[in-house]
């Protein structure tokens, strides 16, 4: 892999890599906003699945369901578009809050811990930081990626909780809350401030590992993704160094290699989401991951662990994509 010595934050010269707190908030707060409003339809409508299957399973019992359709993602949409289109975008405040919220904090997070891995390393080495052709960030070893992506996303998944909590009840049917304000004072009287961490067991074992792997896929990515790109694809910000790729070939490959690392993450990380909705939606029922594992396990199979994967598969992906080509292209801006 070629990199740019002039991009090399810290060396012998011991001199600090830039890293801008401020650029990093912005930079994860525009594109979770972004990828928030724009997928939303494709989070209600795994939600929605993932309540109605689990309904029809309580209807007809294990025995019985092997004859009855499943709700599919075709009738999910035509039921709700002729109720009311904008019904899709249900629960689009707090999807956005959390979301842009929890990806200022978890990018700015896993920047700083990224950074100070980095900084020890040069130090204890001697040798400069190195970044990529198409990235301002700084390259470490695969184990420091995964350790840094899980911890981060760890420490924010906690501090984001409530806000999923709401959105989760919110999106449902079950309830049928008819505003943001009715569905926290329902959570409060009926579990008082434990109500809106239920699950976080279950989410932090789904947050945590698929932000670890998330993170390792795509640097990885980054380095093999404009080997396969059509030689036409690739332009340089400088044809005579070669040191920096252009910002529509960065955005390229950036989006691609974020797309494609979080679809590896989300489907080896499934199991983990559904267990989460299932503990959110109904948790006198499912008070723990331990039982709700046993009980999805052994009542309705191992199929049931992957609820939802495509809704979850096609999120994540794009919802990848365009966060992480945003956030990107706009800490090059503010460094």
């Amino acid at each position: 892999m070629v990199r740019s010595d002039k991009d090399n934050n810290e060396g012998a010269n011991g001199a600090r890599p830039k890293s801008k707190s401020t650029a990093h908030l912005i930079g994860g707060f525009c594109g979770g906003l972004t990828s928030a409003v724009a997928l939303q339809p494709l989070d209600l409508l795994k939600t929605r699945i993932q309540q109605e299957q689990n309904q029809l399973r309580s209807d007809t019992g294990k025995k019985g369901i092997k004859g009855v359709k499943r709700p599919g993602v075709a009738s999910m949409v035509v039921k709700i578009v002729r109720e009311n289109p904008l019904e899709l975008w249900r629960g689009t405040l707090p999807s956005a809050l959390r979301t842009s919220i929890g990806s200022a904090l978890y990018l700015s997070c896993l920047n700083s811990m990224r950074t100070q891995a980095a900084l020890m390393h040069a130090r204890r080495t001697g040798d400069a930081i190195q970044v990529s052709r198409s990235s301002k960030l700084p390259e470490l070893s695969a184990g420091t990626n995964l350790v840094a992506g899980a911890v981060a996303r760890g420490l924010v998944g906690y501090v984001t909780m409530p806000i999923t909590i709401i959105k989760v009840r919110y999106e449902s049917t079950l309830y049928n809350y008819t505003s943001l304000k009715e569905a926290i004072t329902d959570i409060y009287r009926a579990d008082k401030i434990s109500g809106f961490f239920k699950g976080f067991g279950a989410t932090c074992l789904r947050d945590a590992p698929y932000a670890g792997l998330y993170v390792l896929l795509y640097e990885k990515a980054k380095d093999i993704t404009p080997v396969l790109l059509p030689s036409r694809l690739i332009s340089y910000q400088d044809n005579d160094t070669r040191s920096k790729y252009s910002t529509g070939t960065s955005t390229l490959i950036n989006t691609f290699s974020a797309f494609s690392a979080a679809g590896i993450a989300t489907t080896i990380t499934a199991p983990f989401d559904t267990l989460k909705t299932r503990m959110q939606l109904e948790p006198s029922r499912f008070a723990n991951f331990i039982v709700t594992f046993k009980y999805m396990l052994q009542k309705e199979g191992v199929l049931s662990l992957f609820s939802g994967l495509s809704m979850r598969l096609t999120r994540k992906a794009f919802s990848a994509g365009i966060a992480w080509g945003i956030y990107e292209e706009l800490i090059k801006r503010f460094m």
